[in-house]
């Protein structure tokens, strides 16, 4: 149990915040592939760790706990370890949490894989083989991850990949962070209306290639979070403008709706949260997080906060994350005073009434509930159940929250 008393906001803390999970873990995987990449900066959170625990060991069960992202990424990685079989599985929440439009997709490229437990979801029992065929079909509303899986294994595919995109796409930015980081490995991909094209890089071997992973958005989002609230400046290192996360897109949200400039220093890659004091909140908030759902948590606390009306949408993946993060968002938002309505793909506040005396805040098991419900210190005194699960993204949160917090006493 964290508890939290009613807080300020120092002013001008710099934050070091480490690499980014998302990049970090598609790294881990084209390392292991290629056998030639130096990581820089790379994520100290316990999802990257254990990826890279599993990557290390020639086991033929690999638990990867509660980190999705592994699941599966190493879902298609031990697809294409020729003549090895594997057991891949996970906590009691990774048996739940759905992976059946992957299997299916590599199943339909000639991989045999099955359930050992629950049809469409983990563990699985692979057996690795060459694949051959060089395209599938994939639903594009399902979760951005699956279709990185993919493209991550797909230059070493003896006719490279074709993936055509059926429906609406998802987290589109999640994919295009990938296909640049295939790009800057030298491997040729083409991402044109709804079709991904990866040629095979099976016969080349790239030399040594250095890459310095950027700090993680995500988890910068939170101290935007506090920077709204606060309406005190916060520095963060070590971050780029051109960035390839989709997250980074909270940067313009928080400066449309909160008043939170970003002011880029190129030299030092650091960024500057500084608050517009003329700023005039605005009188609703709607917006299409499709491309970036998981900041939505982040910024449903600070419109609640504020007690600002918001109108949150693309938000279908939330449904299958750590938890239904919907779901756990209404639930806890009650206890700030906020009340909701929520759909499958949305969550909108309908009236905004006093906190509750003694705030507690459950986590779900997700680190981002946690996270993303610390800011509110700033308006009440609160607790955050399970505090260790932010280890999954930000093992240093609760340490870098006193760098920039003065309790009241």
């Amino acid at each position: 149990m964290k508890k939290l008393k009613k807080s300020e906001l120092k002013e001008n803390q710099t934050i070091q915040i480490s690499g980014s999970k998302s990049i970090s873990n598609r790294l881990l995987i084209l390392e292991s592939l290629f056998k030639n990449i130096e990581i820089g900066n790379l994520s100290n959170s316990k999802d990257t760790s254990l990826l890279k625990k599993a990557l290390s060991e020639n086991t033929e069960v690999v638990d990867i706990h509660h980190a999705g992202t592994a699941m599966r990424f190493l879902t298609s990685y031990y697809s294409i370890q020729d003549g090895k079989t594997t057991i891949l599985t996970g906590s009691k929440r990774m048996k739940e949490r759905p992976i059946k439009n992957l299997v299916t997709a590599l199943q339909n490229l000639g991989v045999d894989i099955e359930y050992l437990e629950n049809e469409g979801f983990p563990p699985l029992k692979i057996k690795g083989r060459k694949i051959t065929q060089p395209k599938v079909d994939v639903p594009a509303n399902i979760s951005s991850q699956f279709i990185t899986s993919l493209l991550l294994i797909a230059e070493k595919l003896e006719n490279g990949l074709e993936i055509n995109l059926v429906g609406e796409i998802t987290s589109k930015s999640y994919i295009e962070m990938t296909l640049n980081i295939l790009t800057r490995f030298g491997i040729k991909n083409s991402f044109t209306g709804n079709t991904i094209k990866v040629e095979p890089f099976i016969n080349h071997q790239p030399s040594i290639i250095n890459y310095e992973v950027e700090s993680d958005w995500s988890s910068a989002s939170y101290f935007y979070s506090f920077a709204a609230l606060g309406r005190k400046t916060i520095h963060l290192k070590s971050f780029y403008k051109e960035s390839t996360q989709g997250d980074s897109a909270i940067a313009k949200i928080y400066e449309d709706f909160f008043g939170i400039k970003t002011i880029f220093t190129e030299e030092e890659h650091k960024l500057t949260l500084q608050p517009d004091p003329n700023f005039k909140f605005p009188e609703k908030i709607v917006l299409d997080m499709n491309n970036c759902p998981d900041i939505a948590q982040t910024l449903c606390v600070t419109a609640a906060a504020l007690k600002i009306p918001f109108e949150i949408s693309g938000l279908g993946t939330l449904r299958v994350k750590e938890t239904d993060r919907i779901l756990a968002l209404h639930n806890e938002l009650k206890k700030l005073g906020t009340e909701t309505e929520f759909t499958d793909l949305s969550i909108k506040s309908t009236a905004f009434n006093e906190p509750e005396n003694h705030i507690s805040i459950k986590t779900y098991q997700d680190h981002r509930m946690a996270m993303a419900f610390a800011p509110f210190c700033l308006v009440r005194k609160l607790e955050i159940e399970d505090e260790e699960v932010v280890e999954k993204s930000y093992p240093k949160f609760w340490e870098d929250l006193q760098l920039i917090l003065t309790e009241n006493s």
